[in-house]
């Protein structure tokens, strides 16, 4: 494809699993790293702003089991890991997944405004509601709050968050030594907040955030999801396994955006993909077809089963995939693999080896040029501001990125050279808050 010049520019994310987004990644590194290793993780950190990925995403969970995957099994506490790495990087915006179930909001916004002032500007937080019931019963509850719950009080989290931020005016510190006075009281105001969820009198006990406020990012696709995102959202992570879903979602949802009396430029939408380069589409597809033979079905349907909260090993592997009513779980998630199976006729032991290795993100195999091609086709044609990616061998798949498919998106115009302001929000072309 070649470029035009009116087009759009892309934004891009890593999307981290330390030790490889596919199951069977870290299986095929020779240098294996570790999810609790903050060397590691400032190496990887160090590899993305080389190639000057817009985003360093960190993922997170409040509960595990012995069926996680390598990456996810144990891991840093996000805001914890980024704080370490704003001091090892420079340029590069840093995201941490932080959920609103089983929190405060005071404590949170202290927390993201603290990230903001140490990394000076950079932060985002990826804004989710906890789905499993393993979680809640890590927080005192034998049953999560339902679907509508959860979301209510995701909204008013966000309010309350929003209005601690907007608290602390601009120029409240002004240090005056003949008049002995530091503040200028009347820019630092109580919020008072009284509501369904919370009462909070604030004001935050932190100075105002150097982006006004770090940059949200929501993943949610249910319909819940959708109406909360585009009241708040300033990033949206979703995931869709072909142009016509991704055009429709986008669609949908910048629609919803400017319902919701927003700009829907100020709202990006960034699906989730898992590139498999290569230096040839054979080498490509070879590693693709090795990852997969290292597959462990039974993993994938444990997986399958607590994504779906029921479980899978009662069906036929090589029957197809049954009906799976959407809960009050992880809603969006469990629509996007059972439409593909139906789409694409996967049978169970297809849609489990899915699940484990790319879990429901979708791959594109091949060259710089065909990934390029793919993410041009993608940015014209409505289906995505940009991507979050997430190699399936880290680091090896990551370096290949950075060395071939970043070149190749340059040359056509497609992505920045160089990081062009100091701040996450500004680089993203995101209003000051």
């Amino acid at each position: 494809m070649q470029s035009s010049s009116q087009q759009r520019r892309l934004r891009l994310g890593l999307f981290v699993q330390p030790v490889g987004q596919h199951v069977s990644g870290w299986r095929l590194t020779e240098n294996l790293g570790s999810p609790t290793d903050i060397d590691w993780l400032i190496t990887l950190a160090k590899k993305a702003e080389a190639g000057t990925f817009d985003l360093f995403f960190v993922g997170d969970a409040l509960a595990t089991s012995m069926y996680r995957l390598p990456s996810t099994m144990a891991r840093l506490e996000p805001l914890t890991l980024l704080s370490a790495l704003a001091v090892n990087t420079r340029r590069i915006g840093l995201a941490a997944t932080a959920s609103t179930t089983f929190s405060d909001p005071f404590t949170m916004a202290r927390a993201f405004s603290s990230l903001d002032h140490i990394s000076r500007g950079r932060a985002a937080w990826n804004v989710v509601t906890s789905f499993s019931a393993d979680v809640a019963r890590n927080f005192s509850r034998e049953d999560m709050p339902n679907h509508a719950e959860r979301y209510g009080r995701a909204r008013e989290f966000l309010d309350v968050a929003f209005k601690l931020w907007e608290g602390w005016e601009e120029g409240a510190v002004q240090p005056d030594a003949a008049s002995g006075r530091y503040f200028v009281d009347e820019k630092i105001q109580p919020i008072n907040h009284q509501g369904e969820h919370f009462q909070v009198q604030g004001p935050l006990n932190i100075t105002r955030s150097p982006q006004g406020r770090p940059v949200i990012i929501e993943a949610g696709s249910s319909a819940d999801g959708q109406k909360l995102a585009a009241e708040t959202a300033e990033v949206i992570f979703t995931a869709a396994a072909s142009l016509e879903e991704a055009q429709t979602f986008y669609r949908s949802q910048k629609e919803q955006v400017v319902a919701a009396g927003r700009n829907p430029e100020h709202v990006v939408i960034m699906p989730g993909v898992m590139p498999i380069v290569g230096r040839t589409r054979e080498e490509a597809q070879a590693l693709w077809k090795e990852l997969n033979s290292l597959v462990d079905i039974e993993n994938g349907l444990r997986q399958l089963s607590l994504r779906f909260s029921m479980d899978m090993s009662q069906f036929p592997l090589d029957g197809p995939v049954p009906e799976v009513p959407l809960g009050e779980g992880n809603q969006s998630r469990v629509k996007l693999m059972t439409d593909m199976a139906k789409r694409e006729n996967l049978t169970l032991r297809e849609l489990a080896a899915v699940a484990a290795g790319s879990r429901g993100h979708r791959v594109i195999v091949g060259t710089a040029e065909d990934i390029a091609d793919d993410f041009q086709l993608w940015l014209e044609q409505g289906g995505a501001d940009g991507f979050n990616i997430m190699p399936a061998v880290m680091s090896e798949q990551l370096d290949l990125f950075v060395e071939l498919v970043i070149p190749e998106l340059r040359r056509r115009g497609l992505f920045h050279e160089d990081y062009e302001y100091a701040t996450l929000r500004e680089n993203l072309g995101l209003p000051v808050a």
